[in-house]
């Protein structure tokens, strides 16, 4: 019987549990049966490209928790990103929660987000971290991220909002346990 040491398994079952969080948020409610999200993940050297990016918007923004984070990001073995786009979904008048009378007034601002985006979004990071918990793996989730990949547009969709879950299998969890 062969001896597996966990050093040779850590990076493929961080990537394995990441796959399993993307189903998680899958398959998470969602509002009227559309589907907004898109989301993908990121192992190796991508997640070196996004600390990079976010290390220089933190510079750029003189923004010093950007680069914190970017730093952290190395202590990942995965990251799962997720973002929304902003459609409505024609509920019109019974509706009204992002304060337009109808979906066609809440059309002319494309920028403000029909509600039931971000809840899906929300249930959906949810439903990820809680599947990552279960399995014993450290993880947050970070705004940081998200505003990175979108920077980097690395996502296909028109998302507007997005939010990163790095995930991580140290005896400290470097996403809590972290230098100011």
């Amino acid at each position: 019987m062969p001896i597996i040491k966990e050093t040779s398994v850590k990076e493929s079952t961080l990537e394995s549990i990441g796959k399993q969080m993307m189903i998680a948020a899958r398959t998470a409610p969602k509002g009227k049966g559309k589907d907004t999200l898109e989301m993908m993940l990121l192992v190796g050297n991508e997640i070196n490209l996004l600390s990079d990016k976010l290390f220089k918007m933190g510079e750029e923004l003189d923004v010093d928790f950007y680069k914190r984070d970017a730093n952290n990001l190395k202590e990942s073995g995965a990251v799962l990103l997720i973002g929304t786009e902003i459609k409505t979904l024609g509920l019109n008048e019974i509706c009204q929660l992002c304060g337009f009378d109808n979906c066609k007034e809440k059309e002319k601002h494309p920028n403000t987000p029909c509600v039931f985006n971000t809840s899906d979004l929300n249930i959906a990071i949810g439903s990820a971290v809680s599947l990552a918990a279960d399995l014993r793996v450290d993880n947050r989730i970070m705004f940081s991220l998200g505003k990175a990949a979108l920077e980097m547009k690395l996502f296909e969709k028109d998302i507007k909002i997005a939010f990163g879950i790095p995930i991580s299998a140290t005896s400290k969890n470097p996403f809590f346990d972290r230098k100011k």
